[in-house]
């Protein structure tokens, strides 16, 4: 009898997706949510750990892309092509979409609250506050679809990335 077929080893877990750094990239949504009880400078600065995760994300990616590639090969293209795909993708998936559409969320639930119950603003606050974390998890999976479907139909026709 022969001996069992190796399988491959299976790909090292990419830090930016699989790990807890990748919600590093939820990091303005949590602050929209917060939006009505902290200051705004928290906020803001929520935006700033999102931003910088998706700096960092797309960094990588560009260094995992050159290094897949020797020189003669355009390596500077594909690291080039890596790292503006990966951070317009991480910008609108991880930042602008779900922080608008978590603001939006917040800001309607804070309207509805006010003109149907009688709660204390500050109740009403932190009840916005919860609607907004709650709906968190529904909302990244339509947005990460929906982000891969508009750069599939657009940028990624012009260069036509290499899976």
């Amino acid at each position: 009898m022969g001996s069992p077929a190796e399988e491959p080893p299976l790909p090292a877990p990419d830090l930016y997706r699989d790990t807890w750094v990748r919600y590093l990239g939820y990091a303005n949504e949590v602050g929209e949510s917060f939006r009505a009880i902290v200051p705004v400078s928290l906020v803001w600065a929520s935006y700033g750990v999102a931003t910088a995760y998706v700096a960092a994300d797309a960094i990588d990616k560009g260094k995992k892309a050159a290094a897949a590639k020797a020189v003669d090969e355009g390596r500077s293209k594909h690291a080039a092509v890596a790292v503006v795909d990966t951070f317009i993708w991480q910008a609108l998936a991880s930042v602008a979409i779900p922080g608008f559409t978590i603001n939006r969320i917040c800001a309607g639930s804070l309207y509805l609250m006010a003109s149907m119950t009688h709660w204390p603003l500050s109740v009403r606050r932190w009840a916005t506050t919860a609607v907004g974390l709650s709906a968190i998890p529904f909302i990244i999976k339509p947005i990460d679809r929906s982000v891969d479907f508009l750069m599939d139909s657009s940028l990624r026709k012009l260069y036509k990335t290499e899976e």
